[in-house]
């Protein structure tokens, strides 16, 4: 069989143009998944303040959730309350941080496509509300448990960690296997 190096070479780039395109894909679906997330917080919160006002309770589910309005001026648990400025630079750069790895190099597994998705869409959610306001607007607010009331965005950035984990043990996994 005949086999000449010109047909490798357009074998080999329309197999790169695949690939490429594929990678475009992935990028587009994070960055799609990425604003979702960021509107789906920034119009709750909207909803929240227009309808509730600062540190007033609207029970939600009795017993169990109420959306309770509060400004954070820290990260999660308030750690660095006060600290605004660092905070908002922090969210920034993390953020082009981010941006630049899903260009760069997207993300090779489904579990860290969808971490990295959660996780730029709730830095920039919380980022938002820092940059504009000085502070993250919280509202969700579990009753029978005493934890810090929270938002959507930051529900995110726990479902990425989640999603972390599981493609770190799934990757994990497969290591171990021994033929």
């Amino acid at each position: 069989m005949y086999n000449s190096k010109s047909t490798f070479n357009i074998t080999k780039k329309y197999i790169n143009s695949k690939m490429k395109l594929v990678n475009n894909k992935i990028k587009l679906k994070i960055i799609l998944y990425s604003i979702f997330i960021i509107f789906i917080d920034q119009i709750s919160k909207f909803i929240v303040l227009n309808t509730l006002g600062f540190y007033k309770s609207k029970n939600i589910i009795p017993n169990l959730l109420n959306f309770t309005l509060v400004k954070n001026k820290g990260a999660a648990f308030s750690i660095l309350s006060n600290s605004t400025s660092l905070l908002t630079i922090i969210s920034i750069l993390a953020s082009l941080l981010l941006i630049t790895i899903i260009l760069k190099s997207p993300p090779s597994s489904y579990w860290n496509l969808i971490g990295t998705s959660y996780l730029l869409g709730g830095t920039i959610g919380n980022g938002i509300d820092r940059l504009f306001n000085g502070y993250v607007l919280d509202f969700i607010d579990f009753v029978p448990i005493n934890f810090p009331i929270f938002n959507v965005a930051d529900i995110s950035i726990n479902i990425a960690i989640i999603c972390f984990i599981i493609d770190l043990l799934k990757s994990k996994s497969k290591s171990n296997i021994k033929y």
